[in-house]
């Protein structure tokens, strides 16, 4: 027998189990039959009317995301707006969609901690660890295996991401040796109490606004330490290593059960910005 939408749903929930999520969030099956065979699963950040669009045309029964497509109440899924659309075209094209979140950010080997190792960090703990779990939770703290300098991390982050009109954005001397690090893939501007309760020397994150940022290297100076430094990129950009990782596990997770399935990672980051320019005078 092959596998079913619903042995792919089981196995993801106990990978990134639905309690960990935040209160205000809502992941799992979005739509699709549960008894539907799983010969195609194909997994994205965001369920953007592309990524659908590809997914159903390589012939994805499946289809993994890690943004909500539908995270606000909706009075209608009418075909007539584009959250509407995205519904119809994945019934019609037979395409389950699940939707793995917070619960992801928080898991053991979730979307944290893979970026965390794959920056090089080292005896990671949460964060904010989880009240059901404390080997989970919000974020990942480490340590590098040997110092390196701020502009040498904020290198090597930008390597491990995929193209994008964000960059690397960098606050703090480049030149400081920098060894602990906070990471936290997307928004992460409302845990600065807890990235400086964990006196790390600089915080990986996203989506960080002027004000909490500025407020927070004016504090950073204040205290003369200068740290935490901060490394900011694209939100979808920092979740995007999970992807391959995750797919694997839902791989080998099937072929435990007897089933093999083919995946396929769609090498796309949906920020909203398509160029960007600036001045070049001094």
């Amino acid at each position: 027998m092959g596998a079913t939408v619903g042995e792919a749903v089981g196995l993801l929930d106990s990978f990134f189990p639905p309690a960990l999520k935040e209160d205000w969030d809502h992941v799992g099956l979005v739509c699709g039959d549960p008894a539907a065979p799983l010969r195609r699963v194909a997994w994205a950040v965001d369920p953007t009317l592309n990524v659908v669009e590809r997914a159903i045309e390589w012939g994805a029964d499946l289809l993994v995301v890690h943004h909500p497509l539908l995270l606000r109440g909706v009075n209608s899924v009418a075909a007539t707006n584009f959250k509407g659309g995205i519904v119809h075209q994945l019934i019609k094209g037979d395409c389950a969609l699940y939707t793995a979140h917070t619960n992801a950010d928080a898991a053991i080997g979730g979307v944290a901690e893979t970026l965390a190792r794959k920056i090089g960090l080292r005896d990671l703990r949460p964060l904010v660890p989880a009240a059901s779990d404390p080997q989970a939770g919000l974020g990942r703290v480490g340590h590098l295996a040997e110092p390196v300098s701020l502009l040498s991390l904020a290198q090597r982050l930008a390597s491990l991401l995929p193209p994008n009109n964000h960059g690397v954005r960098i606050a703090g001397d480049t030149a400081a040796l920098v060894r602990t690090a906070a990471v936290l893939p997307g928004a992460g501007d409302s845990l600065f109490d807890a990235v400086r309760a964990a006196q790390v020397d600089v915080y990986v994150t996203a989506d960080l606004r002027h004000h909490p940022a500025l407020e927070a290297r004016e504090a950073a100076d204040f205290a003369g330490s200068g740290k935490p430094y901060l490394l900011d990129v694209s939100h979808a950009a920092s979740e995007w290593a999970w992807l391959e990782p995750a797919a694997g596990r839902l791989v080998s997770g099937l072929e435990v059960l007897g089933s093999r399935v083919e995946t396929w990672v769609i090498r796309e980051v949906a920020d909203p910005w398509t160029a960007r320019v600036g001045r070049t005078d001094e």
